[in-house]
């Protein structure tokens, strides 16, 4: 029997897993560095933590029914939905946590150590590592010298009150739109330090009452149109960023109109104004950001920061400002793609240094030349910018699972080398005309190349991805 190894335990690798068991592949171990599933949804619990997805289209499609509370679910409930899949569909029992994997190296089968030393053999590997895991804190000098408190975002710290603090917040990203209007009334003063202004829609939430569960349970068919509106439009946005410039300029418009709405004064809409087209960054979701940026306890700063003192922050102009905590809330690392494990495939060649050298780059995202039986979940160019991750997470983990119970014991499928390159060349030359390549972001590395979004829409990569193209792998 196949035996497989799964790195992490968080939409990725629980969906996975289930694939691989509707596939008859019960050999299973997945690999989870914490003591506790959730990925990105165990890291984060900053107050307001949430999804900017509605919850009907973040969610499995065969798993539809979790009672959800609101269409933006926030941070637990989305986790105790994660975790109530896990133990439903049996995963749960596969799990090892507290066990962080290191190097995995293929030599005919794939050899796991961990940061414990403790070793797995396994004839299929899949990293389920997600995009959103590691926290990216800036390089700014003097951050060992503060005398205050700092932490990341994704590191809340939940034994500091904040109740009457000078805050800082560096970033101004998804999470912190989410916990700036959460802190604003705590705080005694707040200064917002912004190198970028984003793009801010309205978020359409709204509580689900009694009568819509209800709706939902005895007519699935209601359910199944809401998430069928929610995919739709999540589709019409996507075509905007990739080159349909009446959408992208109705999104951008509708943003702008938000903005001249929540914010009169023309000083403080002139600074929260984006210079750049609309989706070219990550969009985000909010209706209280604007409003809580224009309470008295509140300054947005757009000096470029110079360094961190022990009192605060120093600005290019001269000014310190004098701070008790800083928070950043500045995403995460999402280029080195599975970093820090070190993976090494066949003839010794290393993943990250030797066949990403250049950027990272896969086979529908999934697999790499030189790496048998090595089968990527989030893996390069599938991410979105619009849409939910989670139903590009399914068609590959339905890809995959056809994959691996395809091979027979001592049997290896390795993409061939000039069916990989003929879809990065593709991928490239779709992407130029999005609109990912016109300003600087996460999407891109500091070549210029993008290497995390998806070039079109998620209809095409269902198509795509519904039949395991054998004929793309040398069978070994």
């Amino acid at each position: 029997m196949t035996k497989v190894g799964i790195i992490g335990s968080g939409f990725a690798g629980i969906g996975v897993a289930i694939e691989l068991r509707r596939a008859g592949v019960t050999d299973i171990t997945l690999l989870e560095k914490a003591a506790e599933m959730g990925g990105v949804w165990r890291e984060n619990t900053y107050p307001g933590a949430a999804c900017d997805v509605p919850s009907p289209l973040y969610s499995f499609s065969y798993e539809p029914n979790h009672p959800w509370q609101q269409r933006y679910s926030g941070q637990a409930e989305i986790r105790e939905y994660l975790t109530g899949v896990a133990k439903k569909y049996g995963v749960d029992e596969h799990i090892r946590y507290q066990t962080e994997v290191a190097t995995a190296e293929y030599d005919g089968r794939w050899h796991v150590t961990t940061t414990d030393g403790e070793k797995f053999e396994f004839d299929v590997l899949i990293p389920a590592v997600g995009q959103l895991s590691r926290p990216a804190l800036p390089d700014i000098p003097g951050m060992d010298t503060f005398h205050g408190r700092m932490f990341h975002s994704a590191r809340w710290d939940h034994d500091h009150d904040l109740t009457g603090k000078r805050v800082a917040v560096i970033g101004t990203g998804a999470s912190a739109i989410q916990f700036v209007p959460r802190i604003q009334p705590l705080v005694r003063t707040l200064k917002l330090f912004q190198r970028t202004a984003p793009y801010v829609l309205p978020k359409p939430d709204r509580r689900y009452g009694r009568w819509h569960q209800e709706l939902f349970r005895r007519f699935p068919q209601a359910r199944m149109a809401g998430r069928g509106g929610i995919w739709a439009i999540c589709e019409i946005m996507t075509k905007g960023w990739i080159g349909n410039q009446v959408i992208a300029k109705a999104f951008q418009g509708l943003a702008l109109a938000l903005l001249r709405l929540q914010v009169r004064d023309r000083e403080l809409r002139a600074k929260l104004t984006p210079d750049y087209p609309a989706g070219c960054k990550r969009i985000l979701f909010a209706n209280d950001y604007y409003p809580a940026l224009t309470k008295p306890n509140v300054r947005l700063e757009t000096t470029r920061i110079t360094e961190i003192t022990p009192r605060g922050v120093r600005t290019e102009d001269g000014v310190e400002h004098q701070v008790d905590t800083i928070i950043f809330g500045t995403g995460f690392d999402t280029k080195d793609f599975l970093a820090p494990i070190e993976i090494r495939g066949r003839d010794g060649q290393d993943l990250r240094t030797d066949a990403w050298a250049k950027g990272a780059r896969a086979y529908l995202g999934i697999s790499v030349p030189g790496f048998p039986n090595l089968f990527l979940m989030y893996g390069p160019n599938t991410n979105l910018g619009g849409g939910s991750i989670i139903y590009m997470l399914e068609r590959q983990a339905r890809y995959i699972a056809r994959l691996v119970r395809y091979l027979r014991p001592g049997q290896s499928l390795e993409v061939r080398s000039e069916v990989a390159e003929r879809f990065d060349e593709e991928m490239q030359r779709r992407l130029a005309d999005t609109v990912w390549t016109s300003c600087d972001s996460w999407y891109r590395t500091s070549s210029g190349r993008v290497v995390s979004n998806w070039p079109g829409l998620v209809s095409e990569y269902d198509r795509r991805t519904r039949t395991s193209d054998r004929a793309a792998y040398d069978l070994r």
